[in-house]
Parts: C-alpha cells; structure tokens; sequence
C-alpha cells in the first residue's frame, strides 16, 4: 500500500509542474508556427493526456480533453487559450485557483503552489551543476586534492580522500540500504556495509542514516574512502603537437588515458592538466591502459566531433607496431575475422562467427631469430582487435598478459579453437590473474567504486598485486599463481626517467586511516617492465594531417629481451 501511495504523490506533483508550465497564455495563431515555446507545450500537453491513468483523468480532467493543439482555443482577442487557460481570469485581480492534493494516512497535504515549485526546480538545478562540478577533471580543487612522487621507476599518488556518488536505481526504491548492498554488490560481506554505514561513511543525501533506512526515488548515496591509486611507469608523457585544436602526445605504457577504476590522478588526463596546464581536453580516441604511442585530444568541441567522424567513417589511417612470438610471415597478412565481445566488464574479446566485421593488415618489418616486428594498420576499430586476430593467427603479442595465454587453450586461441563457454573462459580469467595486472582493469572496474575494500579483499590483493605476475606466455596455470610472488626480484631494470633514479617521496605526506583495508597492507612495487607490452600507435593520418611517434626501444631489429 505504501509504495503505491508514494507513487500517487510523484504523479500529483509533476502534474502540478506541467500544469503550471502550460498555464501561460498562447500566442496568436499567426505566430504560433515560428514560436518554439507555445509548439513545446502543446507537444507537452498532448503527451501527458496520453500517459495519464484513470485515476489522474479523474483528478485532472481538464489535461484528458483532446485536441490540446487544435488551434480552435486560440482567442479572438489574440490571447492563445489551453485547456488549463480560462480567458476570464486574465486580469490581474482574478486568484489563482490551487488544487489541494488527496489526503493519505489522514493528514492533509499542504498545496503545492507556483513558490514551491520554482524552488524546487532552481534546487535541483543547483544540485545538478554541484554534482558536475565535482566530477574529475572538471575543477581546480579536484586536480589539487593529491600530488605525485616517484620512486623505483614508478610513478604514484600519494593516498587521499575522495566521494564516491550514484543515485538510486529504480530497483532499489523501498529496498533498506543494507539489504541493496548486501544483494547487490557481493563482493564484501553485509558487516562490512553495516560498518560503514554506522560510522557515516556512506550516507544518503550527505546525512547518516541508520541500517533500516528505506532508499528512494534520487537519493544520493555517497561514500567517502581513503583511496589509493595504482602506480604506473614514470616516463614523462611527449608532447607531439599542439595548437588552438588539437593536443596530440606519446602516451607512455601503463597510463590510461582518464579515470577509472583505481586510476584517477594517474591518468594521461590529470597528468597533462597538473604537469602541462592542458584541462578540460575532449578524448577523441582511446588506447588501451598498457599500449603506448600516439593519443589525439580535441581542445574545441567543434574540431573533435569533425575528427571523430572522420575516424567512424574510417578516413583516418592508422599505423601500429607490436613485437610478436616466433617467425611471421614474410608476405603481408590480412585477417579478416569477426570480433566479438565476450565481456565488457573486465574486457574480453574472441574471434566468432557472430561477431562483428573487422579487418587487420599486418606485414613484418624484422626477425631477431626468437620474435617478430611487426607493422599493423587496423582499417576498423574493434575492441582489442590488433591483439585478438594475432591470437587467432598464432602469432601473440610477446608480453600480452591476456591473449598469451593457456586459457584459452593448448594453442592459446590459435585459430579460434577454444573447447569452453564464455562464461567458463571469464571465470578461469578472474581465478587465474588478478584483474589488476592481467585484464586491465581491478576490482573497482569489476564491482562497485562505492565499496569500502573488504579486509578478505585486501588479503587478495597483497596476494596477487600488480608486477607479481609472471610473463603468462612462459608458465602454465598453477605455476602463474607461485611465481607471482617471486618474479618481482628476479629481473633487472633500467630506469629511463630521472624522476626514478631518486625517490621524491615525502613521507609526512603518506595519511593513514584506521578505517582503511589498504593502509594495513604491505604491497609490494611492481616491475616498470611488467607495466609494458609491446604494443605501440605510430602513426594517424587524416585528408590532410598526418602524426607520428618515433619507435618504441623494443621495436628495433636488433633487439633482444634481457
């Protein structure tokens, strides 16, 4: 009874908006065609009489009248008239009629008039534009909430507090909130939520609320956590090009390109609006978080969308360079199997029949005697299209720490053969690797950023965390989870960036909160050279543009992995 009672009330009111937005007199008949305001309210007033129930006709019988846009109730006197407009009370003495909503529970409702509204609308819009405000990338006060350090190679961020937002979805309307975070996000056990939410780290609208707390429509739920980013590379990022329209750089390995999951600060993004002054850049594409090279970002909104579209109407051409396992063919290769997703979630694509139309054209530029060079030049843009038709052609990425690999079979998805459903493949994937080092991606990308870490979880990660993985394409299965605790000290690195020659590490500055699952873990670093793959974007060229990066190290002929 409640929740239908509730639903009663949502309808009144914004009948009352409408109501009070269509009440304004019409213009004359021979405006009525060049005026877009009086053509929206009649748009307007024709879809609510078709969406209203009997029991709103009933109360608003006027709003269920047809011929709402007829142009028969416009007045001889030039004043348009509606089915909610009465002529007679043009004057200014005439009141304005209030309509008192139905009485629940026997409490009488106090009338919403056109004061309430208004304030109403200007809140939510207010609301609106905070919330925008404080979205990354977006503010001064977000770019300067933290800062960076290097150490061993690595770039990082010292550990800050920050807000995670969502509102509620219609799903959980009505639902307690610890029972929606007990179904709906499994990863943490309900104590872990119950604690949160007692000691008002996640709040509804920014006030705490107890345990039994029953969400509804648009409330905010936020949680606040002490969060810490995962390292990446410290190679400077290059500045290719730029001028009033574009910004175009070399994206070092490691590095994705805006925030997600546990990346936000170590971003190509916030590193060129922190370190270069370069905000509010426009993606015009994307590279995945381990591949390297060329990155487009638009400075105007005009010259992205015409950029944009000359890469969906594949005019722009598109160079890469990867280091591959064994001899590649001599002649140029083209593949032209179908891709498919198989999850979006931690990113995962095949070769399948149904998939998608894509097309590769690769040809080698030199043999070292174990791997290959070899040049790619994708004529689509299909998710992990470059390393899944190597895979298919059995010619992997070297170092790909995800389609090099037994999972997907003896032969490593060679020729599509894999003898296992989707949802087994997905499964061994997240058992097997870490989604950190392996997919991608991490637990944030997996689950919900607006969980606190579990203990159970941190336990997890400490276990498996990022540069503890041995090279998949050399071990088998049960070898991978043993050597991610020792690969680390086993190999060498030579650091490329000054910045990693000496640590810049202030240690007044690492917090520590008592609430926080990761602050009682000890990670360890991970290996710069495990934050690679030798996969790289050389060169885009366009009608009448063309960029370039210089070749990766690793893409020389006389190479040789240590």
């Amino acid at each position: 009874m409640i929740p239908k009672i509730f639903g009663r009330l949502h309808s009144y009111k914004r009948l009352f908006f409408i109501a009070k937005k269509m009440t304004s007199p019409l213009p004359s008949p021979k405006k009525i065609e060049d005026n877009d305001e009086s053509d929206n309210k009649l748009e307007m007033a024709n879809l609510v009489c078709l969406e209203l129930s009997t029991e709103e006709r009933a109360v608003f019988p006027s709003i269920a009248e047809p011929n709402i846009g007829s142009t028969e109730n416009a007045q001889p006197n030039g004043k348009g008239g509606s089915p909610l407009h009465d002529s007679s009370n043009d004057s200014p003495q005439a009141p304005k009629e209030k309509v008192d909503l139905p009485c629940f529970g026997g409490e009488k409702r106090k009338p919403l008039d056109d004061t309430d509204i208004s304030q109403e609308t200007k809140k939510a819009k207010l609301e609106t534009r905070a919330l925008k405000a404080k979205r990354p990338g977006f503010s001064d006060e977000r770019y300067n909430e933290t800062d960076y350090y290097f150490e061993n190679g690595l770039r990082k961020v010292y550990p800050y507090y920050f807000t995670f937002t969502t509102f509620t979805k219609g799903r959980w309307v009505n639902e307690k909130i610890l029972d929606v975070f007990a179904k709906e996000f499994r990863a943490h056990p309900p104590e872990v939520y119950e604690r949160c939410i007692k000691s008002g780290s996640l709040t509804v609208n920014y006030n705490k609320v107890d345990t039994d707390y029953r969400l509804r429509h648009n409330d905010l739920l936020a949680n606040l956590v002490h969060r810490h980013e995962r390292a990446v590379v410290s190679d400077p990022i290059q500045i290719v090009h730029m001028d009033d329209d574009f910004v175009v750089v070399n994206k070092p390995p490691s590095i994705p390109v805006h925030p997600c999951g546990r990346y936000r600060h170590n971003t190509v993004v916030f590193i060129l609006a922190k370190e270069h002054g370069l905000k509010n850049l426009r993606t015009v594409h994307r590279l995945d978080r381990l591949t390297s090279g060329l990155l487009i970002f638009g400075r105007t909104a005009g010259k992205t969308r015409e950029l944009e579209q000359q890469i969906r109407t594949r005019q722009v051409s598109k160079e890469y360079v990867c280091r591959v396992e064994g001899k590649f063919p001599d002649d140029e290769v083209i593949c032209e199997e179908p891709i498919r997703v198989v999850s979006y979630k931690i990113g995962v694509c095949k070769v399948a029949p149904d998939g998608k139309d894509c097309r590769t054209d690769f040809r080698r530029l030199s043999y070292n005697g174990s791997t290959s060079v070899v040049l790619c030049k994708p004529l689509t843009g299909r998710m992990h299209q470059i390393r899944v038709h190597l895979q298919y052609l059995g010619y992997p990425i070297v170092n790909d720490p995800l389609y090099n690999h037994t999972v997907f079979g003896p032969e490593k998805g060679k020729g599509g053969v894999q003898n296992k459903s989707d949802d087994q493949l997905i499964g061994d994937l997240i058992s097997i690797h870490n989604a950190e080092s392996v997919l991608g991606l991490d637990e944030s990308d997996i689950e919900s950023p607006l969980l606190l870490p579990s203990e159970d979880l941190a336990k997890k990660d400490s276990a498996k965390t990022v540069g503890q993985v041995a090279r998949p394409s050399e071990v088998a299965e049960e070898s991978l989870k043993q050597d991610q605790l020792t690969t680390q000290s086993e190999q060498k690195f030579e650091p490329e960036s000054p910045s990693s020659v000496q640590s810049t590490c202030d240690k007044s500055r690492i917090t520590f909160d008592e609430n926080c699952a990761e602050c009682k873990m000890n990670f360890k670093d991970p290996q710069p050279e495990d934050l690679i793959m030798y996969l790289h974007a050389l060169k885009y060229s366009g009608k009448d543009w063309s960029f370039n990066t210089p070749l990766p190290k690793w893409a020389d002929e006389n190479w040789k992995e240590e």
